[in-house]
């Protein structure tokens, strides 16, 4: 069933339990309409007995010669006798002794005497197999007992005719009742065939949204996140087309350099100066574009990532002097030094250490390049927040705003970038639902902090 349409599947469905329904209504009818039958035959069968039992019996009995009433086809023509059941009431008068006195002249003849037992029994008549309701009642004046019976059958007949005249019609009905669904389950799948026809034709690179006005509630959810699917395929592809034009951009610059200092190590021939140089210029390049590379790739990846997964607690404490021990060759190097102070102990927050490690070491690499040779980078954890500051030139107060824009770098720069290191500080802050900001120091150069939100 799984491989038939939605439209068939529901159709058959809906049948079924229709179907189903009417079996059980038709269960519950039969079993109310025997029982409310068989409580208005009970009545009537006992007041006709106490009907009999109040009579003169005496003087009935004596005045009546026969033991037998007349037949009644004896009594009335057919036209005349109406719609009778020979079933449907039978009587019998026998005497304390066994002996029967009087019966209706039908099926009240064939009673068999019972000497004992009052009320409600089941019986059956002399050479009859079926099963009666008998009512047995004495006489008041003890002399009679007095049986009146009817069949089962004719009360199951009966309660059969009642809920069958009640639910054939029904059952008449249902193919009209299965083409009914038939036609208003294809009427209220129709938006969702304009939707798929929709989807066929639309381009791949179209993120309109779904029109959800004609949905069906219980397909919205669906078309919500057919909706939100298009809008991140849409950043996912802006993404892309950013990241190419922003590679085809900035490796133009790099490549030539280095095509051009190739040229001149070609051109030097026995110029081992002019070589020398020429190569010291390409490496530097070489290490320009690798960096480069490895910024865009990592933003690219950053950028893709709509959260974090596979969260862990973060130790600050352990986390920024593993970073700064890494980083103090290059400020060494430099000639800077590179101080770290702790404050306090911040509280353990969900993150990914790998990413965290990534934001300190572009903070403290980026106050290293622009600190002079002699200067100091100062890096301080405090229980709120981690700071870099450091003693460069800092940046005037119409660029500070621009910093951490992709590939912007103030102008007059003249250490080597590439304007991403405090785009990706930025996105792995956001990532981890930390506070990025930049200012510049009063006493002079340039400072980062990274606030700790959930402690701030």
């Amino acid at each position: 069933m799984k491989h038939l349409s939605l439209r068939l599947r529901l159709i058959l469905i809906f049948s079924l339990l229709a179907l189903f329904t009417w079996c059980s209504a038709s269960v519950v009818a039969w079993m109310m309409t025997r029982n409310k039958i068989n409580e208005v035959f009970d009545t009537q069968q006992m007041l006709f007995a106490k009907r009999l039992a109040t009579t003169n019996l005496g003087d009935l009995l004596a005045y009546q010669e026969a033991r037998s009433l007349p037949k009644t086809k004896k009594i009335l023509r057919h036209g005349k006798r109406g719609e009778q059941d020979d079933d449907a009431l039978a009587f019998a008068i026998f005497s304390r002794e066994g002996q029967m006195l009087l019966n209706d002249g039908e099926n009240g003849e064939d009673f068999l005497f019972d000497g004992e037992r009052e009320g409600f029994i089941e019986g059956k008549r002399q050479g009859d197999n079926d099963s009666w309701r008998l009512l047995w009642l004495t006489s008041p004046d003890g002399r009679y007992r007095i049986v009146v019976g009817q069949e089962w059958d004719y009360r199951y007949e009966m309660a059969l005719a009642m809920v069958t005249g009640q639910l054939v019609p029904w059952l008449v009905t249902l193919p009209i009742l299965m083409l009914l669904i038939a036609l208003m389950v294809g009427r209220e799948l129709r938006p969702l065939k304009s939707m798929a026809a929709g989807l066929r034709q639309r381009v791949p690179d179209d993120a309109t949204p779904l029109d959800v006005r004609q949905i069906p509630t219980e397909v919205r959810p669906l078309v919500d996140a057919l909706n939100a699917l298009f809008a991140r395929i849409s950043a996912m592809l802006v993404r892309e087309r950013r990241f190419t034009s922003d590679a085809a951009h900035e490796l133009r610059s790099p490549l030539a350099a280095l095509r051009v200092q190739a040229e001149v190590v070609q051109l030097a021939g026995d110029d081992a100066m002019m070589r020398e140089h020429a190569v010291e210029n390409l490496t530097v390049g070489l290490d320009r574009a690798t960096r480069l590379i490895e910024q865009l790739l990592t933003l690219s990846r950053l950028d893709s990532l709509p959260e974090l997964d596979e969260l862990e607690p973060v130790d600050w404490c352990q986390l920024v002097p593993m970073v700064l021990a890494e980083q103090d060759r290059y400020a060494h190097a430099a000639g800077v030094a590179l101080c770290y102070e702790q404050q306090g102990i911040p509280q353990r927050l969900p993150g990914q250490p790998l990413l965290l490690s990534l934001l300190v070491r572009n903070l403290v690499d980026n106050a290293v390049r622009y600190t002079p040779a002699g200067g100091t980078v100062q890096v301080t954890l405090t229980s709120q927040q981690l700071s870099v500051e450091d003693d460069g030139p800092g940046v005037t107060m119409e660029h500070l705003a621009r910093l951490g824009e992709r590939f912007y770098r103030p102008p007059g720069q003249e250490q080597i970038g590439s304007g991403l290191g405090l785009s990706i500080v930025q996105r792995i802050a956001s990532l981890h639902s930390l506070q990025a900001r930049f200012a510049n120091r009063p006493a002079g150069g340039f400072s980062a902090t990274i606030r700790f939100q959930a402690n701030a």
